[in-house]
């Protein structure tokens, strides 16, 4: 049986990491095993094109450079790990996916057919299932970052936490359009509530989504109406 591909997408300071751990303590709580992955990154060699890309490394080669990065990190990433563990029946959580390169490389003048091409090599009819968009106001997500502990692997904020509150904006209406475009794959939660009110309303929605199977995983019945 083939498992479930569930993206999370959103802003910065979306909450997208703090999510996904939840939803998979969820899902494991009842038997369901959950992979839990990120982009760029998630394989070995996609988490060395991570830091070029999130380091800034890559931003004086251009914005196309940067797009084709992220495909074959993405590629990368499916081959890898996506497409083994959804063949072995796992439910897959990835923070950040395809939609991601559409939304920054679309909005930082990356020709639309040109993103679209990279997407269908590196994907290879790889589309989730499901996507969560939690949508963040911007300055509600910046404040929380400006908060957190700074990454790893870089001094301070990554490549593009530092864009303009206007660049965010622009982002955060994209993301939108989209979810207005795919109603049937991308859910939006509002990223602005409390967290535990996320979780719930993340919970929810996969419940909907997928009764069927997480019955025929655990043998509940209702099991979209369970807590």
């Amino acid at each position: 049986m083939s498992g479930i591909f569930i993206s999370f997408e959103g802003g910065e300071g979306a909450g997208k990491s703090t999510q996904i751990q939840r939803l998979r303590d969820k899902l494991a709580a009842k038997g369901i095993e959950a992979v839990t992955t990120r982009e760029p990154g998630g394989s070995q060699g996609a988490e060395l094109v991570r830091e070029v890309l999130l380091s800034g490394a890559a931003k004086d080669y251009g914005v196309t450079a940067e797009a084709v990065l992220f495909a074959a990190a993405r590629a990368d990433h499916i081959d890898t790990l996506i497409k083994p563990a959804l063949e072995n029946g796992k439910w897959v959580l990835c923070d950040r996916f395809a939609d991601s390169s559409r939304v920054y490389q679309g909005e930082s003048g990356v020709p639309t057919p040109t993103v679209e091409a990279l997407q269908q090599v590196a994907i290879a009819g790889h589309n989730p299932n499901m996507t969560l968009l939690i949508n963040v106001t911007p300055e509600v997500g910046l404040a929380r970052v400006s908060k957190r502990t700074a990454p790893v692997e870089f001094d301070g904020p990554d490549r593009f936490e530092t864009d303009t509150l206007e660049t965010h904006r622009r982002r955060q209406e994209l993301f939108l359009e989209m979810a207005r475009n795919e109603p049937d794959r991308i859910v939006v939660i509002d990223g602005d509530q409390p967290q535990d009110k996320v979780t719930e309303d993340i919970w929810r929605a996969v419940q909907d989504r997928f009764a069927e199977q997480i019955q025929q995983e655990t043998g509940e019945p209702d099991a979209n109406r369970e807590g």
